[in-house]
């Protein structure tokens, strides 16, 4: 496994942190995590829990979906010979819905209002269990990016534990970030979340169409056999 493949799936955990479903949970999140801005040392540690709880979930995920997948010798050989010509159509779905050209308006969250008033009132490891049920209230862009995109690279590399984490660390990113502002540079916060809020979309438009792009080749190449390296 390279250092590219590992990049792109902090990458992918990145660009997730910052679409608008994932990105309104970081700033539910980041509202708990700084709710003690006077004790720095609890607001880095509900902010590092707030990252292992994401990072279970999605490792617990990725563990079930991928053993189901490379559980025997047969699905290996299978995925191995037919994830490439499933690949490149998938990626092109992942950038339509990141560019919104489908899947808009669908969403799924556990963690409503009276689970983040609860956790409100509790201790620090509050944290991680909202990062544990903020990871699976996936809306389309981050079923995308997960299912579509991630999902696909660790069965690829047969990764359970390594791909999916780094992913994880890429989701909660901004919360790691703020957390650490919170504690120990707080007048800093608000200028630092309307940078990112103003460069949310086209980061994510970039990135989608580099899908589209990416899809098509793939497609052309290993479902049409298209050498475009001859051209």
């Amino acid at each position: 496994m390279t250092w590219l493949t590992i990049g792109s799936a902090l990458w992918l955990g990145i660009l997730t942190s910052i679409s608008p479903c994932p990105l309104a949970t970081n700033i539910a999140a980041i509202s708990f995590v700084g709710r003690k801005v006077g004790q720095p040392r609890q607001v880095a540690l509900a902010g590092l829990l707030y990252v292992l709880g994401r990072t279970v979930a999605y490792v617990a995920l990725a563990w079930l979906l991928l053993a189901g997948l490379l559980g025997g010798g047969e699905a290996a050989r299978f995925l191995q010979r037919w994830l490439n010509l499933v690949l490149g159509p998938i990626v092109i779905l992942v950038g339509m819905v990141l560019l919104g050209l489908i899947g808009s308006g669908v969403s799924m969250n556990l963690a409503g209002s009276a689970v983040q008033e609860r956790a409100a009132k509790g201790s620090a490891w509050w944290a991680a269990a909202l990062g544990f049920l903020f990871a699976l209230s996936f809306c389309p862009v981050s079923a995308g990016l997960y299912f579509g995109a991630l999902i696909p690279l660790s069965a690829t590399h047969a990764s359970r534990l390594l791909l999916p984490s780094v992913y994880g660390l890429g989701t909660a990113l901004p919360v790691i970030v703020f957390a650490f502002l919170i504690a120990f540079a707080s007048q800093h916060v608000g200028r630092a979340f309307n940078r990112l809020t103003q460069i949310e979309r086209w980061v994510r438009l970039a990135t989608g169409v580099l899908f589209i792009v990416a899809g098509i080749y793939l497609s052309l190449t290993h479902v049409y056999g298209v050498s475009l390296m001859a051209w």
